[in-house]
């Protein structure tokens, strides 16, 4: 597989500083979602790097700092619970990586969006569907999301120990769901994420 394909096309069409963006978190029921932006160097490639999802938590915290050191340039955004609450998570998303590829401190010219559809940004952008399987510069930006955003969960639970986020990350899953029911949803809870589980109290 050519990992720098899309790279390649859009080097070809006279782009010069080509960021690919992900995000990690939109599916959780607790804490921003967050997107990240990523220049690569011209014909890069880290080995390693896949779609984060398809690395163990190890891997991608050992790619994380490569990235790092290797992007020309690198940003990472975040939109808030409250953003998700008043705009909706596909709303918010789309702002948190307009946050990102604005933050990269070597302007793109030129954006490629995992996903099927593309944030109001100020430069050319493409998206593109699992692009976080099939771009070098896309999954390097979904790995240091993921990275991020896990790292920001472990902090949470820390602060709010019951609810299991070091575990789950955020995400429904059974353990996450009981807390919820026990002890009820915290300040950075999802609360439109959570009429299904809480009606059931």
């Amino acid at each position: 597989m050519d990992w720098l394909r899309y790279e390649k096309e859009a080097l070809k069409k006279g782009y010069k500083n080509i960021c690919g963006v992900d995000e990690a978190g939109r599916g959780p029921l607790a804490g921003p979602v967050c997107a990240a932006a990523v220049i690569m160097p011209r014909d890069t490639i880290i080995e390693g790097v896949n779609d984060s999802k398809k690395l163990s938590e190890k891997k991608r915290e050992s790619l994380y700092d490569v990235i790092k050191e290797t992007a020309l340039s690198y940003s990472i955004a975040f939109a808030t619970v409250e953003e998700i609450e008043e705009m909706n998570i596909l709303q918010a998303t789309m702002l948190a990586m307009k946050r990102a590829v604005e933050g990269l401190k070597i302007p793109a010219d030129f954006a490629m969006i995992d996903g099927n559809k593309i944030p109001p940004l100020q430069i050319p952008a493409e998206f593109i569907i699992k692009g976080d399987g099939n771009s070098m510069s896309i999954a390097a930006a979904s790995i240091l999301a993921k990275v991020t955003r896990d790292r920001l969960c472990i902090e949470y639970d820390r602060k709010y120990p019951q609810y299991g986020f070091a575990k789950h990350k955020g995400y429904g899953t059974k353990q996450h769901r009981e807390a919820l029911l026990e002890y009820g949803p915290c300040e950075i809870h999802r609360r439109s994420f959570l009429k299904n589980i809480l009606n059931d109290i």
